[in-house]
């Protein structure tokens, strides 16, 4: 007992010393939050720490969990480094992510539930923009007004609510002028005949759910609240957004997708497990990923750069990750099912004028 307390001491001595008030010496850190010096010492890596923590505001409830996102923390950084020095397409950056080992965000921050098997079975001519012959170079729904600010989802699993949420955004706009920011809470807590609220879902069936429920609330009568919560009824006291169907886009098709997306934004899948996508900071991303979509986004534009293809999408980890909540992904890749499974699973609400 008595050496488990003077080892217990030796930790809190340590990380008294570790985390005490340092001054810091990263007041203007470079675009991926770090410079080459941060990494030569343990000392210029706890001030980096302190001034990252500083940054972001985290609160730890102990020393002893202090020192192990410390541990975390440089364990991320230096995986970020390597991966900088590879690359040449996109970067990968410190955020608000980087005290979190990679399971611990994935479980956290990904939150869709796929069976491409329950999907409904489209007649090819149920797709509104099979006939489509021509589409843009470039699309940004972003500067067409029809995409409302960047959200954050935080540590409930949610990204099919906004996913959905964002399409329905999409097209509201485009039919009525209107961008309306509209309510995932209001999914996540009445949406729960095939959805699981925080623990899952998919688009398709909260598009059947907006159907058949006369519309969704709006966001600031239906606000946010990162956990599930009890459904409240009272549509008849509230403003809604409605729609009048949903198709999905044919599977594996990548000249479909952009005729979809020509016309509006889209609901699609992803495969987000790959670490590098907890730290995308910029850039086309072209990194590994696989096709086990596991995470809910809206594509919102495509276009190209210097050569490189991609598609804009917006994602619900906030805008402080990636290009202000966006990554540009890269298409044109040759696979059907395009860079992380990408043209798998698209899908589209649709409105009547």
């Amino acid at each position: 007992m008595a050496a488990c307390s003077n080892s217990m001491m030796l930790l809190l001595t340590l990380c008294i010393c570790l985390f005490a008030h340092r001054g810091f010496a990263n007041d203007d850190l470079s675009i991926v939050g770090y410079s080459p010096d941060d990494l030569a010492s343990n000392d210029r890596l706890i001030d980096l720490f302190e001034s990252w923590i500083a940054k972001h505001a985290k609160v730890y409830e102990s020393l002893e969990e202090k020192w192990h996102r410390f541990e975390i923390f440089k364990d991320n950084l230096f995986h970020i480094d390597e991966t900088n020095k590879k690359v040449t397409n996109y970067w990968l950056g410190l955020n608000e992510f980087a005290d979190l080992a990679h399971e611990e965000f994935k479980k956290m921050y990904l939150g869709l539930k796929v069976d491409l098997n329950k999907r409904r079975d489209h007649n090819p001519q149920e797709f509104t923009y099979k006939d489509v012959q021509s589409i843009p170079k470039s699309v940004d729904w972003r500067k067409k007004g029809a995409v409302a600010d960047v959200k954050n989802q935080g540590s409930c699993g949610s990204c099919w609510a906004f996913s959905t949420v964002a399409a329905v955004e999409g097209v509201n706009q485009i039919v009525t002028g209107n961008l309306t920011s509209l309510s995932e809470q209001e999914l996540i807590d009445c949406d729960t005949t095939y959805n699981n609220g925080c623990n899952g879902g998919l688009m398709d069936y909260a598009f059947s759910y907006i159907i058949q429920s006369g519309g969704l609330r709006k966001e600031e009568d239906y606000p946010y609240i990162m956990e599930e919560g009890t459904c409240e009824m009272q549509k008849e006291e509230s403003e809604v957004v409605t729609i009048s169907g949903y198709h999905d886009v044919p599977q594996n098709s990548e000249e479909n997708l952009l005729k979809a997306l020509a016309n509006q934004p889209l609901s699609v899948a992803i495969d987000a497990s790959g670490r590098d996508f907890q730290f995308y900071s910029g850039g086309v991303y072209d990194g590994h990923c696989g096709t086990d979509l596991d995470h809910g986004v809206a594509a919102v534009g495509y276009g190209s750069i210097k050569g490189a293809d991609y598609i804009i999408v917006k994602n619900s980890w906030g805008p402080k990750w990636g290009e202000k909540g966006y990554i540009r992904m890269k298409r044109n890749t040759g696979k059907p099912a395009g860079l992380c499974g990408i043209n798998k699973m698209a899908s589209y609400p649709t409105k009547k004028k």
